[in-house]
Parts: structure tokens; sequence; C-alpha cells
């Protein structure tokens, strides 16, 4: 995270070389299996509270904002895809190990060693946040939502660098959840909510579900063809 609008080409920069791994290799952990809201429609949450689906809406544009160089995450629809993906079996754990003992201490390598389910850290991160910039500024603090944006910025760096403490979840493990979230709604096919347009996948050249073009990775120059998503939609 940044905090001035000054590095934002630079942030971009780096979810294009980020995304060119993601959209290969990472499939989005949902099995939902119903398509995303249509063009134009208006997408209601169906997991997150109004004053939630405010923070995943403001964090989202903070992670990857709109600017001259394209649409940002709310244009492509990553809140959407974030609260899709709070239905999924992925969210509530159920496709991991959630039994004790439970180690905070482990190495990575032995795995998620907390109780709580990717639908609590959500929860429970967003209203610690809001706490947390709340209490910053006084009795009549505004929540995350309402700051402007260099705020925002500056409370999401508090939060990923470790400098701020929750006590109801690991601030650090909040924001790396929120940022894997946002960079898979970004890239992902457009099937799950995200990537609208096929935006992620114009920005990094990535050709999508074509039946085949690896004759063209090692030429080292644009693929000429627009993305296509697994419903045949072209970008």
């Amino acid at each position: 995270m940044s905090t001035s609008n000054s590095s934002l080409p630079s942030r971009r920069q780096l979810f294009k070389s980020l995304g060119a791994t993601l959209a290969v290799v990472a499939l989005p952990a949902s099995n939902a299996r119903q398509p995303a809201t249509a063009q134009g429609k208006a997408y209601r949450p169906s997991f997150f509270s109004p004053d939630e689906w405010a923070f995943v809406n403001a964090a989202s544009a903070r992670l990857i904002p709109h600017d001259r160089l394209g649409p940002g995450a709310v244009e492509a629809g990553v809140p959407e895809y974030i609260d899709r993906q709070m239905g999924t079996p992925w969210a509530t754990g159920a496709l991991w190990y959630m039994q004790g003992p439970f180690n905070a201490d482990a190495p990575a390598t032995l795995g998620y060693q907390l109780q709580l389910t990717p639908q609590q850290v959500y929860r429970l991160g967003i209203a610690a946040t809001d706490g947390f910039v709340r209490k910053a500024q006084g009795a009549q603090g505004k929540s995350f939502a309402q700051l402007a944006p260099d705020a925002q910025d500056t409370a999401l760096h508090a939060i990923e660098s470790g400098q701020t403490v929750f006590e109801t979840v690991p601030a650090t493990l909040f924001f790396s959840m929120l940022l894997q979230s946002v960079r898979e709604g970004f890239f992902a096919d457009p099937f799950h909510g995200g990537n609208r347009g096929l935006v992620g996948w114009k920005l990094i050249g990535f050709p999508g579900a074509r039946a085949d073009f690896m004759d063209w990775v090692d030429r080292d120059v644009k693929y000429p063809l627009p993305p296509v998503a697994l419903s045949g939609q072209r970008g």
C-alpha cells in the first residue's frame, strides 16, 4: 500500500505484474454456480451488511483505484466477487482442517492456524477497522468508508504493516485476505462476479479461455486478439 496518490500508476503496474501470474495459475476459491450479475443490473450483497458493503467498496477502490490507465476494482465488480465468495464452502472453512490446537507461532508450512473462518475474518476485520479509524478521530469519528481517499490509504497502510493491532482478529491477516480477494476479483473469470468487461485481462494482455495461444508465449510480442471469458464474452 502506498499513502500517496502520486504512486497510483506504480501500484497498477504492480498488479499488472502480479496478475500475469494469477490469471494463469489461480482459480477463485468459489464453487458458486450462479453466474455473475448481468451488466447494468444493480447487485445486492447477500452476506455483507450495508456498513460492511460500504467498507468493501471503499477498500477495493483504494487497493486498485481507477485512473487514467483504466477501470479500478469497483468498476470491475470486485465487491460483488467478494460478497459471492462469502457464500462458498471456502468462506465457512468447510474446505480447511479447522480443529485445534491452534498455534499462531507455527511455521507457515503447517498451514492456517486460526479458529476463524474467512467469513469471521471479514466481519471482525471490518468492524475492527471502523473502530480503529473512529477511535483515531475522537467521539464523532467517521467510518472507514466515510474517510477521504488519502486517509483511507493511511489506515490501510497501518493495518498492512502491523502498526495497528486488532483485539478480535490479526490485522495483517485481515489485510492479506482482503488484498488477495481483490486481486482474485480483478483477474478471475467474470463468471464469478469480478473482472467485469475483462478489464483485468486486458490490463495484463491475458487471452483468457482461448483454445490455444501457447505458441505466442515465447514470441515476446503482444498477443493480437482480445481476451475471451468462459461464457464466450469477448473483451
